[in-house]
């Protein structure tokens, strides 16, 4: 099956690091605050990809690659020192096929489905390991359509393949986070929690649980706010065709309502990043994008 990767040109996502005091100022002063980033595929041409970050005058970013190579590491590592952009996260599908829909996605993505499964347990080391060597604190994906019922005879299979994944990436120190959108927020909390390893948290994508038709960002903070170590600021409209996602928009345009989501994070306490994300391409995303960073920017204040 053909691999659909939504992420290929260019992505917003946040990542899984809380801000830094700046050096000498007291802590009472510095009130760490959230900071804007984008998703971006790196594997390509990772100068060409932080350029394009730093041109939008944001500090952070997520780097998206299926590939692990040394080659890939070189020019990342290059042009993080280049441009001075945080990379907040490693983000990867795990490596093909990977098809976002409501009718192949569970058979394609993440490690529920077991012709896959132990392909991703082992892509998902690697790019642990490789965010390792760059000092990036979390990796980030879909783990996959996650059954909603804890007696489907699959769920214990899924359970103990994060498991191994997420001792991995302890081990590396690191944060797991799972993004949201493919199960219901009740349904990555249980299997967070019967995974049972510390270093598991949410990636909160405030379009995709609309997108997939599993509830709204603002409600699923109250089941995984405490979680959230990472936010996809993005917007979208609900699924009126069963065999289709709903339709993502630009943010501002569809039912994410940033406007109540932003100072209900802040009431949680969240600082880290807030990723940008604009799943079209060509002139209009980067208008978009544009256009959605100043609107963010006004919302944090």
């Amino acid at each position: 099956m053909e691999n659909i990767n939504r992420r290929r040109f260019l992505q917003v996502s946040v990542a899984a690091s809380a801000a830094g005091l700046v050096p000498g100022i007291p802590a009472a002063a510095a009130q760490p605050r959230m900071r804007l980033g984008i998703i971006i595929g790196v594997e390509r041409d990772a100068d060409a990809a932080l350029k394009r970050v730093h041109d939008f005058g944001v500090p952070t970013c997520q780097a998206a690659t299926d590939d692990y190579s040394d080659r890939v590491y070189s020019a990342l590592k290059a042009a993080i020192d280049k441009y001075g952009i945080e990379v907040t996260a490693i983000n990867s599908s795990g490596g093909p096929p990977n098809v976002y829909d409501f009718y192949h996605g569970p058979q394609t993505i993440g490690v529920v489905p077991k012709k896959y499964r132990q392909q991703r347990i082992d892509n998902f080391k690697r790019a642990s390991d490789f965010a390792k060597k760059l000092g990036v604190p979390a990796f980030h994906t879909h783990y996959g359509f996650i059954p909603e019922n804890p007696n489907d005879p699959e769920y214990q299979g899924v359970v103990d393949a994060l498991r191994q994944v997420a001792t991995h990436i302890k081990g590396n120190g690191q944060m797991m986070l799972y993004e949201t959108g493919q199960e219901s927020p009740i349904t990555m909390l249980r299997a967070i929690t019967d995974v049972g390893v510390d270093n598991q948290f949410a990636n909160l994508d405030t379009a995709n649980l609309i997108l997939y038709g599993k509830g709204n960002p603002l409600d699923a903070l109250d089941v995984i706010g405490k979680l959230v170590r990472g936010v996809h600021a993005k917007d979208g409209l609900f699924p009126t065709d069963p065999k289709k996602l709903g339709e993502e928009v630009a943010i501002g345009k569809g039912k994410a309502n940033f406007p109540a989501l932003i100072p209900r994070l802040k009431e949680l306490g969240y600082t880290g990043p807030l990723t940008i994300e604009r799943e079209i391409s060509g002139p209009k995303q980067l208008e978009d994008i544009k256009k959605e960073k100043a609107y963010l920017e006004k919302l944090i204040g």
